[in-house]
């Protein structure tokens, strides 16, 4: 009984480890912004990666955010038909936004091969 009482006092007394992001202020390219980490420091639990895309033009920042705050961006956030506007994507382990920046583009790319297979169809 005695080591059961010490095993759940260590675990209520260990240390948490920061939540690790990918973090730039602002880069074209997704290999760009994902060339350096940094330890999210309390409270800060969540990273967050925002593109901004206008045309051929896109931004991309990656940092560490409290939950509430990527989640509000993110349903803040839309893109239009033509691909341009801005996505925020959350995510809340370790280096997991490595490549959110690359998932845009693919949606982006899915949702043009959508609507020119749809206006093929009604031609």
């Amino acid at each position: 009984m005695r080591w059961s009482s010490l095993t759940v006092l260590s675990l209520l007394f260990s240390p948490v480890l920061p939540l690790t992001c990918y973090v730039c202020s602002s880069s074209s390219t997704n290999e760009d912004c994902s060339k350096y980490t940094q330890d999210c420091p309390a409270p800060l639990n969540t990273c967050m990666t925002t593109v901004d895309t206008l045309g051929l033009m896109k931004a991309i920042v990656k940092q560490c955010a409290s939950q509430a705050t990527c989640k509000g961006a993110a349903s803040a956030a839309s893109v239009d038909a033509n691909g341009n506007g801005n996505r925020v994507d959350c995510c809340n382990y370790n280096m997991c936004n490595y490549s959110r920046a690359e998932s845009v583009h693919t949606h982006t790319s899915l949702m043009l091969l959508t609507a020119c297979v749809l206006v093929l169809q009604s031609i």
